[in-house]
């Protein structure tokens, strides 16, 4: 790797911004001259010259070096790193302290010179082999404004918390950018986010009661209480949330929507926001968006080999649509994401229709539907079908119109992948012909429908074998004589009590054929429809996750709270 100060990586650097249509032939060529006399980095320069901004020049030496860069303006700090790295240190060097990675054991360093050796094997030296450093790239006075800004505050949400009761609140200061950091409330969200992504979790409540806040996390699709804080803090930590994501803070009386972006942990994650009005003030709900999590290779989602050829076997065929159905919170969007993800190539045109878009995607075009631009799922959908698309996503068949146009572009020779809120794959066709889809027009458009939920899995280090009573055997559709041994949840302090860490999916997966096309199309029961494809070999949802319990993954209780049992007794 060339020094950014050797001539060669001097000319590299420059084309590059000329290249991008940044710098000029001329604007160069001063830099390189005032280069004579000073000795500095030629980047270094052409920010001070003004010919570029800081984050231009991080951008293209990230390109130029193949480094990831990072925005220190937009991070949410890592207290644990910050302790690991002092002040003085972190400005003799010039390198600020991003994040620790545990789970991958990296370190990730923020600095503007990726050949400043002394600093990386000061790191090194501190961290005593147990994280391997990750360098991204900042910009010089991004890297000192950081030091100035995080360096020397209490981080810890308890320290923060001391910190509200003995002072006062500036409420001004809240809503304002200048030194944001000096205000413990500022601090207290940045601290509630961060200890929240850090324990999975899927949504945050801040709760309003008449004398207290509650926050509650879900965590593993569960809702747990984390804190109780006083009322007091609630008005100001409302209004900070509101201005992160862009809400009116003078409107109190209406429902809001809203998005943070941060950088945590060295990666960016958003953040969904609502606030709805109750009787003791404004409840804000932030939906976290991980998207390292967010997109799943489809062989990671954990489907038996069998469903997940048929899968593959149903994204193959060129035209018609493919449904994912179950509640709210079951996963649907993700095994959506994944089977995109799969079939994602420069050789296809992938657009997608959502409300609003949660994962951004390479090459895939998405678009959210929304009121203000008079752009909802039937109207987009059209406009969609119009740029060419081989592969169209819509978030949600919610009424005849959606419905109507995804089949119509099933129909002109497209492949519709969406999401319908039915309790069974089977119960999707009765669920279409209540919005008013016509049994001929779903005959032979619907390629397979995939129902979905989410078990959690058992903590391996404390679930314990036990052998099943003869209500858990006839529910397994186990013999009494049998030997079999499945697992109950305990809870220990690697699961935080709770018994399960991490969840997976179980599906059953109906294929459409001639045969049940057939049956859709004279309107024959749901009973007739589940007869026909068990003896092709459909597997309900109860049977998935049957295999789960036997093979120890999940326990009895927790599909239970999932999934319908209660025929297998009868």
């Amino acid at each position: 790797m060339n020094s950014p100060t050797s001539p060669q990586a001097k000319r590299h650097i420059g084309q590059i911004l000329i290249d991008q249509g940044i710098l000029t032939e001329d604007q160069l060529r001063i830099a390189l001259l005032e280069q004579t006399k000073s000795h500095a980095p030629v980047g270094r320069l052409l920010v001070q010259l003004g010919f570029v901004s800081e984050a231009t020049l991080r951008d293209a030496l990230s390109e130029k070096l193949g480094l990831q860069s990072v925005d220190l303006g937009h991070i949410i700090v890592d207290s644990s790193a910050l302790k690991l790295v002092p002040r003085d240190m972190a400005r003799r060097h010039r390198i600020f302290p991003v994040a620790i990675d545990r789970l991958q054991k990296r370190f990730i360093v923020a600095l503007a010179d990726t050949n400043n050796i002394v600093a990386i094997d000061q790191i090194r030296a501190v961290l005593k082999g147990e994280f391997e450093v990750e360098m991204r790239l900042a910009g010089d006075s991004e890297i000192d404004r950081a030091i100035d800004q995080y360096y020397g505050h209490e981080f810890s949400i308890d320290g923060i918390l001391r910190e509200v009761e003995t002072g006062e609140v500036d409420y001004s200061s809240v809503s304002e950018a200048s030194d944001e950091y000096s205000q413990p409330v500022v601090r207290l969200i940045s601290a509630l986010l961060a200890d929240a992504v850090e324990h999975g979790t899927s949504d945050i409540h801040f709760e309003p009661e008449q004398n207290f806040l509650r926050i509650r996390y879900r965590i593993d699709g569960v809702l747990r209480q984390i804190r109780s804080l006083h009322k007091t803090y609630w008005p100001a930590m409302a209004v900070r949330l509101k201005v992160m994501a862009r809400m009116n803070i003078a409107e109190t009386r209406a429902p809001q929507d809203g998005r943070i972006s941060a950088t945590m942990g060295g990666r960016v994650i958003d953040f969904r926001g609502s606030s709805l009005p109750t009787t003791h003030g404004e409840n804000i709900v932030l939906r976290i968006l991980d998207r390292q999590k967010g997109i799943v290779p489809l062989e990671k989602l954990g489907l038996e080999e069998s469903t997940l050829e048929l899968l593959k076997r149903m994204i193959a065929r060129p035209e018609g649509i493919i449904l994912v159905t179950g509640p709210t919170g079951s996963g649907k969007t993700t095994t959506l994401y994944s089977i995109l993800n799969h079939i994602n190539s420069d050789g296809i045109n992938i657009m997608t229709l959502e409300d609003p878009v949660e994962y951004p995607m390479t090459l895939i075009r998405q678009t959210s539907v929304s009121d203000s631009a008079k752009l909802d799922f039937a109207n987009g959908i059209r406009a969609l079908m119009r740029q060419d698309p081989d592969v169209i996503l819509v978030g949600e068949i919610r009424d005849e119109d959606t419905a109507d146009m995804a089949f119509r572009a099933a129909m002109t020779g497209h492949q519709v992948y969406s999401t319908l809120h039915t309790n069974s794959a089977v119960g999707a066709v009765p669920r279409l012909l209540d919005i008013g889809v016509v049994p001929d027009v779903m005959a032979g458009n619907i390629i397979g429908i995939v129902a979905q939920r989410l078990v959690r899995k058992l903590c391996r280090t404390c679930r314990q074998a036990y052998d099943p009573d003869v209500r858990a055997r006839r529910l397994l559709g186990a013999g009494n004589t049998e030997s079999l041994a499945i697992f109950r949840a305990v809870g220990c302090e690697q699961c935080d009590y709770q018994g399960y860490r991490g969840r997976m999916s179980i599906l059953e997966v109906l294929k459409i054929d001639s045969g049940i096309d057939e049956l859709i199309a004279r309107r024959a029961t749901t009973r007739e429809i589940v007869t026909a494809a068990r003896a092709k070999g459909f597997k309900p949802l109860a049977e998935d996750g049957i295999r789960l319990v036997r093979a120890g993954v999940t326990s009895i209780d927790e599909l239970m709270r999932v999934v319908d049992l209660t025929d297998r007794l009868t």
